[in-house]
């Protein structure tokens, strides 16, 4: 575990893990809202065509449009219902089922419109006193055209004759009309579906493809994480085993004990979780009082760290490789006294962290880039992204080692 310097960390962590268990079914208020939507809209636009271009009775044509736009609506419905099974197939299927299954509902609109404006017809006929001379029929949009015969001088049973097939082709005109508005009608929200479809689609596959980052990324956050704790056991059994060999037995005995209470305290607890500064310091504390049975005249150590920052959230055992540095290359090496300063400050948005010494400077072929460094670098990386830098390196009097993470709280 060597000291140098480092600077850029990229990719980003995700954040909480996607439900497995997704639909790739629009949801049913989007599909309702969507065919509701689509039919008022028609009835605004019909309506006021109405109100600028006809004179007839706007109450009782507004009911009647009403009613065709609620059979629209359960038409529709049904259609969606028939077209549901199609969501998960290719577009190639998709286009053909919509022009098969919308032909059907157009002409059930059709006839449903002719059946809702047929006393309309009757109504106007019985007020007309030559009801044979006039011709009625309805546009596309239930509005009412009265045509007179021509030329005028014919005899009334031709006139009648001529009325009766003028009416009965003007009924299948008019159907037809009606039909093919309505069955483009329908395709339009066919093609509004579909789209929605494939959002829902694309939305679900991007989450799932999330939750898959967000996995791996947990994962090897598992992995540098429990990576730290074999490598802190061997260098504390080394520790141990010196003061074993060196018949400091009470020693060894307060270092097994503030061990086994540090194991409890930070390495039992969930590996990808982040936990308060205030308990990340009160950790290193612990380790040092470890070392300090090895180093009881040589280790000091000094916490410079805010009230307010005490409760920011930070990745647990952060900073144990850099204490570790700290007194395997400051205090080991030092004859006299050497003092680890852990300190924290916020600044231009982010969470300073720093472990620094007075310790003596390893030479420069002994710097590298070891298990330890190599570890923070690769859980901040995995954690934070491009967000986070770490430096490291030889200051006036020392080392340092500095983190600037993201603030979380």
């Amino acid at each position: 575990m060597l000291r140098r310097t480092d600077a850029s960390l990229d990719p980003a962590y995700g954040a909480r893990s996607a439900n497995p268990a997704e639909r790739l079914a629009v949801p049913v208020g989007q599909v309702f809202g969507s065919i509701a939507g689509l039919w008022l809209c028609y009835f605004l636009f019909i309506t006021l065509r109405s109100v600028l271009i006809d004179g007839t009775d706007l109450v009782e044509m507004g009911i009647r449009r009403l009613v065709v736009v609620a059979a629209g609506v359960l038409v529709t419905l049904v259609a969606w219902l028939v077209l549901r099974p199609f969501d998960r197939r290719s577009l190639a299927v998709k286009i053909p089922a919509a022009l098969l299954v919308m032909l059907p509902a157009a002409l059930a609109l059709a006839m449903i419109n002719q059946a809702v404006f047929a006393p309309i017809d009757q109504q106007i006929l019985s007020q007309n006193p030559h009801p044979s001379n006039v011709g009625i029929r309805h546009d596309t949009a239930g509005n009412l055209l009265v045509d007179l015969p021509d030329p005028p001088g014919l005899t009334p049973d031709q006139v009648t004759r001529l009325q009766r097939q003028l009416t009965e082709a003007s009924i299948w005109r008019q159907t037809t009309d009606i039909a093919i508005s309505r069955y483009f009608l329908l395709l339009a929200w066919a093609a509004l579906y579909f789209a929605l479809v494939n959002a829902e689609q694309a939305r679900v596959a991007e989450r799932r493809e999330g939750e898959h980052r967000r996995a791996a990324k947990a994962a090897e956050l598992r992995s540098l994480r429990y990576q730290i704790n074999p490598h802190f056991l061997f260098n504390t059994l080394n520790s141990l085993s010196s003061l074993v060999m060196t018949g400091r037995t009470e020693a060894a005995e307060r270092m097994i004990q503030t061990l086994a209470s540090f194991y409890r305290q930070g390495l039992s607890e969930d590996p990808t979780s982040d936990h308060p500064l205030a308990a990340e310091i009160e950790l290193q504390q612990d380790y040092l009082a470890i070392e300090a049975v090895r180093f009881p005249e040589r280790l000091r150590l000094e916490v410079v760290v805010p009230d307010d920052l005490a409760n920011r959230p930070v990745p647990g055992m952060i900073l144990q490789p850099l204490v570790e540095n700290a007194v395997k290359y400051g205090v080991a090496r030092s004859s006299s006294p050497v003092t680890i300063t852990i300190a924290a400050k916020s600044e231009f948005g982010r969470l300073v962290l720093s472990v620094a010494d007075n310790g003596p400077i390893a030479a420069p072929s002994e710097h590298g880039f070891g298990i330890g460094l190599a570890n923070v670098r690769d859980r901040l990386r995995a954690r934070f992204g491009d967000e986070a830098i770490l430096t490291s390196g030889p200051i006036p009097g020392g080392y340092r080692t500095e983190l600037r993470i993201p603030q979380n709280g």
